[in-house]
């Protein structure tokens, strides 16, 4: 209205606008009236939302319990390194700091608390600081084990482990009975060892001498006189080692080294040489300094080792051209190898980002014509289009679990599951499909309650119903739970043909279809492969039973029950709001298709949309008209997320909070949690054209 007042716009394009949005006034009044049904369904979301978190946190003090009843000091720091939880005993020996150990601690403020203890004995010559860097370089292993002394000859063993989500989990024990017990026995040890070390040194074939701290000889045995040619009378104790040096070998460049390690200062590191004797004869010699400040040098006569040495050297120089050869080859093996998998991630890639951008602009353009005006021919064609986009969304959705599924990065939720209502809506969703077929589906009513995903688990049991439903010709199919002594097991039967002996691990396998009887529309052989991989997730086992000519039955080992979650009280009817006549939403889509179709599906809907191609012409384009959108929808390509959350921001400090979502392929849950703190939740595609519908009612009712 403020531009028609103002009549600058030379173009007309704003009363051309204005005068739209007058002739689609009863058009919007209609669609309004169609969210009803959505807004019902996003209060019942709500308060199933309300149950969890507080099941969730009834999960927290579960936990903080159990963590108190642990006999050691327990601390849980979480992915970003603070101090998540901890029980009573945790840095119960440091006294001096245990009132600082509270949750919300970092890691690093914990390991300088702990470096500045006065209760810690840090061993000589090493500072706090230095102590510090040590216990970080620690932390960054996956698993760490170490014992850590404390003033009053006291002991404390620390582990770390880190946890599935990149968490750590530290556990501390006083070990200070059992390292004084070991240290009384191996004190009890020593005076027999003294007596064995005397007879082992006559009895090996090494030559050992042993000094004092003040590099007197202490020890010895005959053989090193005989390896040193020495006469054994020359050997005496109290024998200074200058002496013994000089006799041995007056002038030698490798004596004269060792002469200079004796006398350096300590601790010496080990020092090893060899002594070549008149002869020929060469002794591979080793000194090596003891703890009270003394050495041993040991001698092992190694002339029949060079001299074999010397003969592989000319043997290896004959194999390292066929090595060569053999390494070539098997580095182009391992190139194709490489070639293969980087082919098979760049086809997934491409199927959860390419390939789903077309599905989405494809259902949302069929969206936007399911309310058309069309003859019964039309009609036909637009229900075998959206058939066959939901068969390609299908096996999309299945190529990416088998992609999560091997990733190793896919994270689960386990929470008691009620079967009863899940496998009822699973009926209802597979009875046509087997009413078409000519089969019967039966569900025995169960209310057994076991700890699983709740959303894996509905997609093994999905796999294993539409399998069974898609390979069976006559009969049908039946779905129900039993309660054994080993626990809950869930059992999905058909009167298919059965399968035979061979083919019972193979059907596991991705792209397997048992003689290929189902189309590929039906499905790509992967759905057993996802319920396999799945299951050996959330820690369930599948066992088959089969019978050529019967038919096949799937069990799903669940484990033992659990108590039912609490029952969430039935949300009220809330009355459907009124969309504004002038509703004005932005859109920001790179891709021409996506965005067209998105246009096209929001102007049937009555709202005034203002598309963009990027950030900064959406930018440009709120700064000219001088009015913020009622909501904005970004649709963001793979790896451009961030720019999207970027323009919320600039939004946001210009206007203030605006709805908005954030629309991907990407399924990463850091992308769905650095969303969630942007303010910007994400829809990922293909669009959920429903999902869409109560987001625009939501931006309506924010007015």
């Amino acid at each position: 209205m403020r531009r028609v007042e103002q009549g600058t716009d030379l173009s007309g394009a704003a009363y051309a606008q204005f005068e739209r949005a007058a002739m689609l006034e009863e058009q919007v009044r209609a669609r309004t009236r169609e969210l009803e049904a959505a807004l019902d369904l996003l209060n019942q979301s709500n308060a199933r939302l309300a149950a969890a978190n507080r099941e969730t946190e009834a999960a927290r003090r579960n936990l903080a319990d159990a963590i108190e009843t642990v006999q050691e000091g327990f601390g849980l720091f979480g992915p970003d390194d603070v101090l998540v939880m901890c029980n009573s005993r945790f840095g119960l020996q440091l006294s001096d700091i245990q009132p600082a150990l509270v949750p919300g601690l970092s890691f690093a403020r914990y390991v300088e608390l702990v470096s500045g203890s006065g209760q810690l004995s840090l061993p000589e010559g090493v500072s706090a600081q230095d102590w510090a860097v040590l216990r970080l370089r620690r932390h960054r292993d996956r698993s760490t084990n170490f014992t850590v002394a404390l003033r009053g000859d006291r002991w404390l063993q620390v582990s770390e482990h880190r946890t599935g989500d990149g968490g750590t989990v530290i556990l501390q024990t006083d070990v200070t009975d059992i390292i004084r017990a070991e240290r009384e026995a191996r004190g009890r040890l020593l005076d027999d060892q003294a007596r064995i070390v005397r007879a082992t040194l006559d009895h090996i074939s090494q030559g050992v001498c042993i000094f004092d701290a003040e590099a007197r000889m202490i020890g010895w045995n005959e053989r090193a006189a005989e390896l040193l040619a020495v006469n054994r009378t020359r050997f005496r104790p109290g024998l200074a080692f200058d002496d013994l040096a000089g006799r041995l070998s007056p002038g030698s460049l490798r004596f004269e080294g060792l002469r200079a390690w004796v006398a350096g200062p300590t601790p010496r590191q080990p020092l090893r040489f060899e002594v070549t004797r008149e002869g020929g004869v060469v002794l591979d010699a080793f000194a090596q300094e003891m703890p009270d400040g003394g050495f041993v040098i040991s001698f092992t006569d190694v002339t029949a080792e060079r001299r074999a040495i010397a003969g592989l050297s000319r043997a290896n120089e004959t194999l390292e051209a066929r090595v060569a050869a053999r390494t070539l080859e098997l580095g182009e093996a391992l190139a194709h190898a490489e070639r293969a998998n980087a082919t098979r991630s760049r086809f997934v890639a491409a199927a959860s980002h390419d390939l789903l951008q077309p599905l989405s602009a494809a259902k949302l353009f069929l969206a936007s014509m399911e309310d058309e005006d069309l003859n019964p021919r039309a009609l036909d064609a637009l229900g075998k289009t959206r058939s066959a986009l939901q068969s390609v969304e299908t096996i999309l959705d299945a190529l990416l679990d088998i992609s999560r599924l091997e990733s190793g990065r896919l994270s689960v939720r386990p929470q008691p599951v009620p079967l009863g209502p899940l496998l009822a809506r699973l009926a209802e969703e597979f009875a046509p499909v087997a009413a078409d077929r000519g089969l019967s589906l039966r569900l025995r009513p169960t209310g057994a309650v076991v700890v699983s995903d709740p959303t894996w688990l509905r997609r093994i049991l999905q796999n294993l119903i539409g399998n069974a439903i898609r390979y069976t010709d006559r009969g049908g199919v039946l779905v129900g739970v039993r309660h054994t002594a080993a626990g809950i097991r869930a059992e999905v039967t058909d009167t298919g043909p059965g399968i035979p002996e061979a083919d019972r691990e193979a059907i596991f396998r991705e792209f397997h279809r048992l003689n290929a009887r189902a189309s590929a529309s039906e499905g790509m052989g992967l759905g057993l492969a996802i319920v396999e991989r799945a299951s050996a997730l959330l820690g369930h086992a599948v066992t088959l039973d089969s019978r050529l000519g019967r038919g096949s039955r799937f069990v799903l080992h669940l484990g033992p029950p659990a108590e039912a979650p609490a029952a969430a009280p039935p949300a009220p009817p809330v009355p459907r709001p009124d969309l504004p006549r002038d509703l004005i939403g932005l859109l920001v889509a790179a891709d021409s298709d996506m965005r067209r179709a998105l246009t096209h599906l929001l102007d049937g809907w009555g709202v005034n949309i203002l598309d963009v191609p990027d950030p900064a012409e959406a930018l440009a384009l709120i700064e000219e008209i001088g009015l913020p959108p009622d909501f904005v929808l970004i649709d963001a390509r793979a790896g451009d997320e961030e720019a999207g959350l970027a323009l919320m921001q600039d939004l946001s400090r210009r206007h203030g909070p605006l709805p908005a979502r954030l629309l991907t392929a990407t399924r990463a849950e850091p992308l769905r949690l650095r969303a969630l703190r942007a303010g910007v939740p994400l829809l990922y595609k293909p669009l959920d054209t429903g999902l869409l519908q109560r987001f625009v009612a939501s931006a309506a009712r924010r007015d």
